[in-house]
């Protein structure tokens, strides 16, 4: 599942137990080599994406971990683009991985709950980060991005169709969920990673009441269900001018 570059089960099992911000810094060396970084295909088609909504100057990748996001961002901004995450050990890694031309690049470490800008960006996105949050935490999580956001800014990111209860991964998510939270109630501290928590109906309905306006755009390069709909799509949230 992981290859021969990536995290034994020991590792995996001590940063299980670990606190979020420690377990990533852990992780971080051999993040890219599991399949929780977002593939390629995704950061493509939300580039794609971008590029026909922009152009933009200043962007900001949320919870960036070890910067493929950025890379994307940096592919759409014209004059800066900056990573923000809480975990050390993964703007380390990020570091390394800075794109040779185009935008300035900046790594920012900071809790994205109290995000140390203000009105500073025309793009917000983030990939894959959102199951770190409790479904409490995000009207902060959104308020936090509207105040970061100049007006008329936007804030993207993609969002996959969940699997249905006749597919493996239907019960594979369910599965990885339930042990999360019998793991977090046995154990300190927690260690918070839940997939079926964020719920599109409900985020939308959330950034929404913090002053957002918000569309859907398919993703048509990540192909289509079986019924015909999208398999992914892009929650575009935009600040009001």
């Amino acid at each position: 599942m992981f290859g021969p570059e990536g995290p034994t089960l020991r590792e995996l099992t001590v940063q299980a137990l670990s606190s979020v911000e420690r377990g990533y810094d852990l992780l971080a060396p051999k993040f890219d080599h599991t399949p929780f970084r977002t593939p390629d295909s995704v950061l493509d088609a939300v580039a794609a994406a971008l590029k026909e909504t922009g152009p933009y100057d200043d962007g900001l990748d949320l919870c960036c971990g070890t910067g493929a996001g950025l890379e994307t961002l940096a592919r759409v901004c014209r004059d800066s683009a900056t990573g923000v995450d809480f975990s050390a050990g993964m703007l380390s890694v990020a570091r390394t991985r800075t794109p040779a031309a185009g935008p300035r690049v900046a790594w920012v470490r900071a809790d994205a709950r109290a995000l140390p800008f203000t009105a500073a960006f025309d793009l917000v996105v983030s990939f894959g980060a959102f199951g770190h949050f409790l479904p409490h935490e995000l009207p902060g999580l959104f308020a936090q991005v509207h105040r970061v956001l100049r007006p008329g800014g936007r804030f993207a990111f993609p969002v996959l169709a969940p699997p249905r209860p006749t597919e493996p991964a239907h019960w594979m998510l369910l599965g990885f969920d339930a042990v999360m939270r019998v793991r977090n109630a046995l154990w300190r501290p927690p260690f918070v990673m839940y997939y079926r928590a964020f719920r599109l109906r409900d985020v939308t309905r959330e950034l929404q009441r913090a002053g957002f306006r918000v569309a859907l755009q398919p993703l048509p390069e990540l192909g289509r269900r079986r019924d015909g709909g999208p398999r992914a799509r892009m929650v575009v949230a935009r600040r009001p001018e």
